[in-house]
């Protein structure tokens, strides 16, 4: 009988790999669906916005006097290169989070790798809305461009930056409290995770101001703020939806191959050196 040759090393290769390719698949789609709702929706509102700014700025420098010469700035970009340059950065972002979403997914999955991968799609994206858009969104909501002085760009960006990681170790510990009360009912796991993001939100109206005043319509601020919300539940749902459906389908491919289900489904190894969705070995005679 020969001996078993070796494993290759696409057999070998880390169980991240297959999970960062769907990540990327997904984050890919997510920012091109936000990025083609924002171009559509908010950019004209954001358009009105900065049309509202020209003009109050133009009447703050008639009132300070008639002999000074007002300064006219043109545009680095124009608007059309902004509104392309906006689907662009939308599909980067979205390919940032997919990698990041992938890394994160595999270290939880590594635990319990029998877990079906679409609802765990779906509440891990939800917890991420949760910690990166929606709960620092309600500490520092989306303002239009041009509202703000640029003296204050990098305390308003540590600001949010500081939003953002206390969401993220806000969602680690929502999560952590509902693992650590697992021998409890549903309800009160559930009721102690709801009072835990509570907390994480009161914690973040600790946080400072925003410094800058926002001399814009009331009406217009609401839908702008409104849609940049939608947008980043857009982009989340969809890259759910899409990440869930990879890994499901991945998972009954797997399935129906007579592979072990859950762990080689998300690519995860069923044994000790065993290649991603690999089934047990036969000896050969």
């Amino acid at each position: 009988m020969p001996p078993p040759s070796p494993p290759s090393s696409s057999s070998s290769s880390s169980p991240v790999l297959p999970l960062l390719g769907r990540g990327l698949v997904a984050g890919g789609t997510a920012g091109l669906t936000a990025g083609l709702f924002s171009l559509l929706l908010a950019e004209p509102l954001m358009d009105r916005a900065i049309r509202a700014e020209e003009k109050r700025a133009a009447a703050q420098e008639h009132a300070h006097g008639a002999g000074q010469s007002a300064q006219h700035h043109e545009e680095l970009f124009t608007r059309s290169t902004q509104h392309a340059g906006l689907v662009v950065t939308a599909i980067v972002a979205g390919l940032a989070i997919g990698a990041l979403f992938a890394v994160a997914y595999a270290l939880v999955h590594r635990r319990d790798p029998r877990a079906d991968p679409w609802p765990r799609a779906l509440t891990f994206a939800g917890a991420a809305f949760l910690a990166v858009s929606l709960l620092p969104g309600l500490r520092y909501p989306a303002n239009p461009p041009g509202v703000g002085d640029a003296g204050t760009v990098g305390d308003r960006q540590a600001m949010w930056l500081a939003s953002i990681v206390i969401g993220v170790l806000g969602m680690i510990l929502v999560r952590q409290v509902y693992v650590r009360l697992s021998a409890r009912t549903v309800p009160v796991r559930q009721i102690a995770a709801a009072l835990t993001v509570a907390a994480v939100l009161a914690v973040l109206f600790l946080l400072p101001d925003n410094p800058d005043p926002v001399p814009v319509d009331a009406t217009l601020l609401w839908d702008f703020r409104v849609l940049s919300v939608a947008s980043q539940a857009l982009l989340w749902a969809v890259f759910a939806a899409v990440f869930g459906g990879l890994g499901l389908r991945s998972f009954r491919e797997r399935a129906a191959g007579g592979a072990p289900m859950g762990a080689s489904a998300a690519g995860v190894p069923s044994r000790p050196g065993a290649a991603p969705g690999a089934g047990p070995t036969t000896p050969r005679r």
